[in-house]
């Protein structure tokens, strides 16, 4: 009974990434050899756009869980071909001033039928991954090395917090861990950095929300979850901002130009800061990248202190 109901927990956390989808290949961005650091792209302002086009973002498929290198010449993300099928992380590198042709990582290299949620740490040493069974049971948090010439075998976290189904680690500049724990209603959890370890856990002191994306400083954390004032419970991103006693405030909706009417899910925010890039849901029910500047959270906190004054 308790692995059917982690089943029907995982199954509906990649449901609601996506659904009714076509079956797509990677045929579309084989060959990313455009220049800049984004793929060429002009900078998005206040108003989310569709992050490149047709590059990564490819209709009939879902994007979801971009992370780059430190340096910003590495971008891992992961791809679902349709709901209820293992996703898939992919990559590629700035070399030359051009983008590499996208390959599959394959971290675990073949222990794990999906890969997923990759995330590189602050020092680009090693990147951490949500890894499951082909059933989607165990799930949970993984990570490689850097190598000179790659990545080492994949690793499963050691820490008590494996013990229940989690994803989504998101990490603060000190090593402060954030995760989803499914087994806990898809809370988010946290888990302090001990020396390196990860030996105690417990659940963020929030309201609401899932696949969290903390701030390096941990000045605010991002989340997502079902908009209970909406008719048709879609899914948003909403903001929580550290107070001086060291509380969360209560969570604020990112707003209408950030939310549209469709599912908004899987913040991050790029390492230099400027931008957030999450996974929307189109009318055709697959899940493309968006992204836009992230003074859209400065002008939401300016707002909150301000009032709070």
């Amino acid at each position: 009974m308790k692995k059917t109901y982690f089943i029907l927990i995982f199954v509906l956390a990649l449901f609601l990434n996506g659904c009714n989808t076509k079956k797509q290949n990677l045929k579309g961005n084989d060959s990313p050899t455009i220049v800049s650091p984004y793929f060429g792209q002009k900078p998005p302002n206040l108003i989310p756009e569709i992050f490149a086009p047709g590059i990564i973002s490819i209709n009939g498929r879902h994007e979801m869980g971009v992370s780059f290198s430190p340096d910003l010449d590495e971008m891992y993300f992961a791809v679902q071909k349709k709901a209820g099928i293992p996703a898939d992380i992919y990559f590629s590198k700035l070399e030359d001033k051009k983008w590499t042709p996208f390959k599959k990582a394959n971290f675990t290299k073949g222990k794990k039928a999906g890969e997923m949620k990759p995330n590189v740490s602050y020092d680009g040493k090693k990147i951490y991954f949500t890894a499951y069974n082909a059933d989607f049971t165990d799930t949970s948090i993984w990570y490689v090395n850097r190598l000179n010439n790659g990545w080492s075998d994949a690793i499963k976290l050691d820490s008590p917090l494996n013990e229940h189904e989690v994803m989504t680690s998101t990490f603060a500049k000190n090593g402060d861990l954030y995760y989803t724990n499914m087994s806990k209603k898809f809370r988010t959890y946290y888990a302090p950095n001990i020396n390196g370890k990860y030996p105690k856990f417990q659940e963020a002191e929030i309201e609401f929300g899932g696949h969290p994306f903390i701030s390096p400083s941990q000045d605010y954390l991002i989340v997502d979850a079902r908009n209970r004032e909406d008719k048709n419970q879609k899914a948003d991103l909403y903001v929580y901002f550290k107070k001086k006693d060291g509380a969360w405030t209560k969570p604020i909706n990112l707003g209408i130009t950030v939310n549209s009417t469709f599912d908004e899910r899987s913040a991050n925010v790029t390492p230099d800061g400027k931008y957030l890039i999450f996974s929307r849901r189109s009318e055709g029910g697959e899940m493309n990248l968006y992204w836009v500047s992230t003074e859209v959270i400065s002008k939401l906190k300016m707002a909150y202190f301000k009032k709070e004054q």
